[in-house]
């Protein structure tokens, strides 16, 4: 017979499968519908009797993604009702093991726990640990900042996905004993949007204590709104819903149907995406959930508690770059017109620092035998932009304050559309869960004993961090720490090995940015 658990809101019925026992859809949260419709998630309420928890909960509301069906994501049936987390546990004992909470990717409008690449089982067994993936309101739902505009008849802060994550750890902080885990030996983790939301969860004061380690897998606290950008977006909004703002816009808003909110969700990421560096919706330093700046936070020691795990993926915009068909025939004056505004303004010494990143990419490429087409420099540069600069200035910053701070580069290349990709963004998702033999990720991914090789290198790091705070073992070797002299840096690919400052020479094109815009 499967387990039954018994939580604060009554209990739940797992299902036994493959040695391990998983609860899916579990509530650790109110439905945030009607009245609480962009508002700060509220504690589930109590049930009687037993609870099925074999079925997955709906995913957040969102709108379709051209990239989802090209590389296999899906995220099934969606509502407003939403806010459910999933457990994987080897038993639901008084063991104390390591939990493992995934925050999941998507640009803050896409994305679900219940994506099959996120199933939790393979780190669950590997690591006799408890896995947890957890969902969080999106877009408009989760990210609009409305106080400015409705005040006390609607004060969403921005941040209501923000306060979501925080709900779902207070939630395991108080219940995962009950399944096998130790609520003191909390890592969080997660990639893309699900990375960022782990750098602003180390600089929300709210979020301090919740957990013990952080892995953040491409994303960083760059792409944090200003409460310029966030009212912006928000008058953007409205006006595709021909609202003005009044006293009856927090009623409109919350009586409206959420396919109709979509649609000017649509409109409003169309309309800005340029202005907002691809993310109109995003956390925001609304003053009072997130008081300041991340960056400013971490840098002041913020998560000086935290053991840290930072990385990136060689070439992450070459998966945006199916959606951009003109980066692949730039000449050389339509690439400087491109990190013209990628990099505006010049350097101490008056040369356009997008001309020094032009040449710097390209002799620094050149000496390695690399491509230097304007394609590839492009390329190189903006994933430095966006990615690696930043999430290298967050592993700086903490470990400043913390010892046990580690960075890795993942190289390893896709075989999709005959290699067009290289190391994407989100290409180490399935090594790092170990979900490469799923038919809908094996042509994104890659397969094979190579492939196998590196996702059990990826897993046991992830896994030994998770217990002790250190990425080695046997199979990788040592992981020194990372620090500013040194940057030791463990390269994960066809083979995996610690270089010292990798790639330092493009990096230290970036140094006159603080990453906070």
């Amino acid at each position: 017979m499967s387990a039954i658990v018994e939580t604060r809101c009554g209990k739940l019925q797992g299902v036994d499968e493959n040695g391990l026992t998983v609860f899916r859809g579990v509530p650790y949260a109110r439905p945030p519908v009607g009245v609480l419709r962009l508002r700060a998630p509220r504690p589930p309420e109590p049930w009687a009797g037993v609870r099925d928890a074999s079925r997955l909960g709906c995913s957040a509301w969102q709108n379709a993604s051209a990239l989802g069906p090209m590389i296999g994501f899906d995220v099934g049936e969606m509502s407003e009702d939403c806010l459910f987390l999933n457990i994987w546990t080897p038993a639901c004992d008084g063991a104390r093991r390591p939990v493992l909470v995934w925050i999941h990717g998507g640009a803050f409008i896409l994305g679900s726990s219940s994506q099959s690449l996120y199933d939790g089982a393979t780190l669950a067994r590997r690591g006799d640990v408890v896995v947890v993936t957890i969902n969080y309101r999106l877009g408009s739902l989760g990210f609009l900042h409305l106080r400015d505009v409705c005040g006390d008849a609607l004060p969403a802060t921005g941040n209501e996905g923000i306060l979501d994550q925080i709900a779902a750890l207070a939630w395991v902080r108080d219940e995962i004993a009950a399944f096998g885990g130790d609520p003191g030996n909390v890592t969080i983790f997660g990639e893309s949007a699900g990375s960022i939301s782990v750098a602003t969860l180390l600089g929300t004061p709210r979020a301090q204590g919740l957990f013990r380690r952080a892995i953040l897998q491409s994303g960083a606290a760059n792409f944090v709104s200003s409460r310029e950008q966030a009212a912006l977006v928000t008058d953007t909004f409205l006006r595709a819903l021909d609202l003005t703002p009044s006293p009856d816009v927090a009623r409109a808003l919350q009586e409206m149907p959420a396919a109709k909110m979509m649609g000017a969700q649509q409109q409003t990421f169309l309309a800005l995406q340029a202005r907002t560096r691809g993310l109109p919706f995003a956390p925001t330093l609304d003053g009072e959930v997130l008081p300041r700046h991340p960056f400013e936070a971490i840098r002041d020691g913020s998560a000086k508690d935290v053991a840290v795990l930072v990385g990136t993926n060689l070439d992450e915009m070459k998966l945006f770059g199916l959606m951009d068909p003109e980066a692949r025939t730039l000449d050389d004056a339509k690439l400087l017109k491109r990190c013209e505004r990628a990099i505006p303004g010049n350097n101490p010494a008056g040369v356009s620092r997008a001309r020094v990143a032009i040449d710097t990419y390209c002799r620094a490429r050149a000496g390695r035998g690399e491509p230097t087409a304007p394609p590839d420099l492009w390329f190189a540069i903006d994933s430095d932009r966006a990615f690696r600069y930043p999430a290298m200035l967050l592993a700086e910053m903490q470990r400043a304050h913390q010892p046990h701070t580690y960075a890795y580069l993942f190289t390893w290349p896709s075989p999709f559309l005959e290699g067009v990709l290289g190391a994407c963004h989100a290409l180490e998702l399935p090594f790092v869960f170990g979900t490469l033999a799923d038919p809908l990720l094996a042509n994104f991914s890659g397969s094979g004993p190579g492939a196998d090789a590196l996702a059990e290198r990826i897993q046991d790091a992830w896994l030994a961090f998770a217990r002790v705070s250190d990425p080695a073992h046997p199979g990788i070797g040592s992981w020194p720490a990372y620090d500013a002299e040194r940057r030791a840096t463990m390269l994960l690919g066809c083979e995996c090995r610690v270089e010292n400052a990798p790639l330092e020479e493009e990096r230290r094109v970036w140094e006159f940015w603080d990453g906070r815009g």
